[in-house]
């Protein structure tokens, strides 16, 4: 967990190299983010300087994608001798759930100056005289870091930068800056947090599907190109039609492959109704019967990075992101056959999934009970049908963009869904979460 950074880190504010990502929010090295100390007549006297990197304004906080440098300047302008016993700069990651003490999985410390170090400009002198002094520094943070994980140390990717408004649990980085005095002498501190992103990507989807992404036409199904799509186990819906009679439909979803799907794109769904009623068929096969929904689990506590975690307990967080919608298939219904196309749109504020100790963020698309006038489920259906686990990227695959092509006259029926307010499970208790999903 602990780094002690040297003085061969590579010059600039710049992908390390390896880096595979383009630099697209990239601001000029001119803009930078500065936090600083003033004495009792408001003269600056300690100052911390972050360029914002790839933040897209000034209003939000540094932004650090995996690969980059984290650069800066540590600037001392006293107008009286100081005799610090050390001038350094550290970078910090925790998680924090509410309600307890913040842990640390990063700490890097990088030390500019000691009395046996000389300033910059090369003279070695065992206290600081009235003057100005600026030290600039440069920090690579890992890819990774050993965490303590059910009792086990075990090695993580660093996970994303996470929080939302009443948000049971937040991750944040934090670089500050550091003047250590002596004995009895209460030491000076600049903090400011940057956000800090991993680069996932989903894998590249079928030839077919890549084709159909890059010259905008239509998907073709999992009959046409079965190495494209994840077909789920078939699911049969038992009701009665009209209070009159029993009906009983089969359905099928399958789901574009790779199962990764990146901020900001379309999950391509396919959607195939078989059964003898023509009746039921056309009541369940209609798009504003089906009610399929992506939903994100946060799990706090010990057992965050199980895959079952205590999905009944208080650490435990469902909340519906997105609901699918769905359109005919053109020409590939028949009779005892009802195929649609379908898709859910990720927003690009949605966070990455990410298992972490402590912390984990998950997805999956669940289908719930089709709501139909004249058709009742029996024997009567509480929970859902069918899940399907997902994985949310923070880029796109490599020249592919998962497009939405929904007709604007289904995708407008999505307008009522209110991305701001998600259900909440905890535990057996359910109740509405305001304003807090999505936000980056």
């Amino acid at each position: 967990m602990n780094h002690v950074e040297g003085d061969n880190e590579l010059p600039g504010y710049t992908p390390r190299a390896g880096s595979s990502v383009a630099p697209p929010n990239a601001l000029t090295p001119g803009s930078e983010r500065t936090v600083s100390l003033e004495d009792s007549k408001g003269h600056k006297w300690f100052l911390l300087s972050v360029p914002k990197g790839r933040a897209p304004t000034s209003e939000f906080w540094p932004a650090i994608y995996a690969g980059d440098l984290i650069s800066g300047s540590v600037t001392l302008d006293i107008l009286k001798s100081e005799s610090p016993k050390a001038i350094l700069v550290t970078v910090t990651a925790m998680t924090t759930l509410i309600g307890q003490e913040g842990q640390d999985f990063l700490v890097i410390e990088k030390v500019l100056w000691t009395p046996a170090m000389a300033l910059p400009d090369g003279s070695i002198v065992t206290k600081l005289d009235k003057g100005h002094y600026t030290w600039p520094f440069e920090i690579a943070l890992p890819n990774e870091t050993e965490v303590l994980d059910r009792k086990e140390k075990k090695i993580f990717p660093l996970p994303p930068s996470f929080t939302e408004r009443a948000s049971p649990a937040y991750i944040n980085y934090k670089i500050a800056a550091i003047i250590k005095r002596g004995a009895l002498r209460v030491n000076s501190t600049l903090t400011t947090d940057f956000g800090y992103l991993p680069i996932t990507k989903p894998e590249l989807p079928s030839l077919m599907l890549q084709k159909a992404c890059k010259e905008n036409i239509p998907y073709v199904g999992p009959e046409g190109d079965p190495e494209g799509w994840h077909i789920l186990p078939p699911v049969t819906v038992t009701g009665t039609l009209f209070g009159a009679k029993r009906g009983d439909v089969d359905f099928n979803l399958a789901l574009a492959k790779p199962l990764n799907y990146a901020r900001g794109s379309a999950i391509p769904l396919w959607l195939t109704f078989t059964g003898t009623d023509e009746q039921a068929l056309d009541l369940l096969a209609n798009h504003q019967a089906i009610h399929i929904f992506l939903k994100r689990s946060l799990a706090t506590g010990s057992d965050a990075t199980s895959d079952h975690a205590g999905k009944h307990t208080d650490n435990f967080f469902v909340s519906a992101m997105a609901r699918a919608i769905f359109w005919p298939a053109t020409d590939a219904s028949t009779p005892g056959k009802r195929v649609l196309r379908g898709e859910v749109n990720l927003k690009k504020t949605f966070k990455q999934s990410v298992i972490f100790p402590r912390f984990s963020v998950r997805y999956h698309l669940e289908v719930q009970p089709f709501e139909a006038v004249g058709f009742v489920h029996a024997p009567h259906v509480s929970g859902p049908l069918l899940t399907q686990p997902v994985n949310v990227t923070s880029f796109h695959a490599t020249g592919i963009v998962m497009r939405s092509f929904a007709p604007p006259e289904y995708a407008e029926e999505l307008k009522n869904f209110d991305n701001s307010v998600g259900l909440l499970e905890n535990g057996n208790q359910r109740f509405y979460h305001h304003g807090g999903l999505g936000v980056s």
